[in-house]
């Protein structure tokens, strides 16, 4: 009964605040929290990065393998993404495979890294048929303070801009940085209090609604878009949203070019 009581005491002191243009932590209606991001800060990986995003800590680590391409593209390299979220992260987490919420963790920031084309997969063909790099990315959540999807999302394409593909170690030429040709980005927004806002905190998604995370490339080009919990938009709402998240993503995007370049 607490579970259920302790929630709907919060989306009504949400929805009070709301009524009022506020938020429970004092922020506007699309302010997002500090950001902070490091790159190269795991010596184990090929390429690393690390966001503190308000009380959320990620890390990701790029990494490559040197594998057989698909053979219904054997010109094509590959990549894969995959999200770990442990009760270190939050105790609504559960040791074991991975949770649904893992799983969608990972394919949204795999999806919108993906659909953007920021990577040639054919330039990681070493030979046709025979051998490709496949691109891993690994995501761990360490504190999930809310809006984990951005902070992965951030923290992945920070670490691959910073990557270098390890050719020496598998003997097939010298090493080089990953050519990453463009910067995608990815927005969440949150209906809370009955309206939307940006980067909500945790108490704000334990009593809001449903979430839109959008990706964006450089030159303001939907590369994604995922809906998560039920709920309905109004084209109002998303044109709104779309407005505020160009602007966020240009200025995240700046973000990643002072630290990698």
């Amino acid at each position: 009964m607490a579970k259920q009581v302790v929630p709907q005491l919060l989306r009504q002191h949400l929805a009070n605040l709301a009524d009022d243009d506020e938020r429970i932590s004092g922020r506007g209606q699309w302010q997002g929290r500090d950001v902070v991001l490091e790159v190269d800060c795991l010596y184990n990986a090929d390429g690393s990065a690390k966001v503190v995003w308000g009380d959320t800590v990620v890390y990701v680590g790029v990494k490559f393998e040197l594998k057989e391409p698909y053979s219904d593209r054997p010109t094509s390299g590959s990549l894969m993404c995959g999200a770990d979220l442990r009760p270190v992260a939050h105790r609504k987490y559960e040791p074991g495979p991975p949770s649904p919420e893992s799983i969608e963790l990972g394919r949204v920031v795999d999806r919108g890294i993906r659909e953007s084309g920021c990577i040639d997969m054919n330039a990681l063909c070493i030979v046709p048929g025979e051998s490709a790099w496949m691109v891993i990315i690994d995501i761990h959540v360490i504190s999930d303070g809310g809006n984990i999807f951005d902070a992965a999302g951030l923290a992945a394409i920070a670490a691959l801009r910073n990557a270098t593909v390890p050719a020496s170690r598998y003997d097939v030429g010298e090493d080089y940085k990953l050519a990453v040709a463009l910067t995608p980005i990815i927005c969440t927004f949150t209906r809370v209090g009955g309206r939307y806002v940006y980067d909500a905190d945790e108490e704000e998604e334990l009593g809001g609604a449903e979430r839109l995370s959008i990706t964006l490339g450089d030159n303001g080009s939907m590369h994604s878009m995922q809906k998560g919990l039920k709920g309905t938009f109004t084209a109002a709402e998303l044109s709104e949203i779309l407005d505020v998240c160009k602007t966020r993503c240009s200025e995240l995007r700046d973000l990643v070019d002072s630290k990698v370049e």
